[in-house]
């Protein structure tokens, strides 16, 4: 376990895996971005006082397993996220892509589980789901 957070009068360790994707899950684009999108996460992040443990950005969706204070909502730092990460897309890149629509590059709702002690267990689960991704997709090609 690690070392517990704090605030003024609290100590705490609040975990989620949290799990969004693209709109439409736009595969294309959203590969061209996805080497940019890491150290976007990280700097939103810490702009709300959270940090990102690990991530790992898929080709399709995205997995984060992320502490956030419990002053904040895990929504309103999730919706932070991806609104000011989809701007920042459109700011930078979207010059590139008619079709980036700035405001709409994520699509709605996520999926959030707390961790609690399984943290091993998704942090191992995060690390070789694209592996795992790339195994189940080839043993459908003999179907």
């Amino acid at each position: 376990m690690d070392k517990l957070e704090s605030l003024s009068h609290s100590k705490w360790e609040c975990k989620y895996h949290i799990v969004f994707i693209p709109k439409c899950r736009r595969k294309t684009l959203y590969k061209e971005l996805r080497p940019y999108l890491g150290e976007v996460f990280r700097r939103l992040a810490q702009q709300k006082e959270c940090r990102i443990e690990e991530g790992h950005l898929m080709g399709d969706h995205v997995h984060i397993l992320i502490s956030i204070p419990p002053k904040y909502a895990v929504s309103a730092v999730v919706g932070y996220i991806k609104g000011k990460s989809a701007v920042h897309l459109a700011r930078v890149y979207g010059e590139r892509k008619r079709n980036f629509v700035g405001q709409h590059f994520w699509a709605r709702g996520y999926f959030v589980s707390t961790v609690g002690r399984d943290e091993t267990v998704i942090r191992e689960y995060i690390r070789h789901q694209e592996h795992e991704d790339q195994r189940f997709d080839q043993l459908n090609l003999w179907r």
